[in-house]
């Protein structure tokens, strides 16, 4: 994983210009979990790269062009997935980024992922969504078309084949 991740590093240093391959690598040979969330997103089609910094940390996220094809066709969290009576996904977004301790990226995040590149121009992704809108039943979304971001909602339960999620690790 190590290698993968030194490469694809080195192939996109315009997402990182300001950080060498050394610190990065420093910090993952201390954080086992850290790889081990890093494999999970490769294997599931992320991509996975670091796109700057958060707080101190490095801020890795998926890179795929399009939300991850192993982590498509879910519904946004739990509860959705229990209200879910007919034709129920084979999981939940929220669920799934926990078991592999991996965070939901966010709106920000989102963008800044897109100012570094462009992804999704075929598919669409979860992001995290602010309490007040989940509780009214509603997540969010994004996608880019026409060379625009956009931010959309949808009901909780819903899932579709071409709407994933992409996920950041902080190490």
């Amino acid at each position: 994983m190590i290698e993968k991740l030194k490469t694809r590093f080195a192939q996109n240093m315009s997402r990182h210009a300001d950080l060498s391959w050394e610190a990065v690598e420093k910090r993952l040979l201390a954080d086992q979990e850290a790889l081990n969330s890093l494999a999970w997103m490769e294997e599931s089609g992320g991509e996975p790269d670091v796109i700057g910094t958060e707080d101190g940390k490095l801020l890795f996220a998926d890179c795929s062009a399009e939300s991850p094809a192993g982590r498509r066709s879910l519904c946004y969290d739990e509860q959705a997935l229990r209200a879910r009576k007919k034709n129920p996904p084979a999981g939940s977004v929220e669920a799934q980024a926990a078991q592999h301790g991996v965070a939901l990226m966010n709106e920000r995040q989102y963008r800044c992922l897109q100012a570094l590149g462009e992804f999704d121009l075929k598919t669409s992704s979860w992001i995290a969504t602010p309490e007040e809108i989940r509780r009214a039943g509603g997540a969010l979304f994004c996608e880019r078309r026409y060379g625009a971001v956009f931010v959309f909602h949808n009901g909780a339960d819903s899932y579709y084949g071409v709407r994933g999620w992409r996920g950041v690790l902080a190490v």
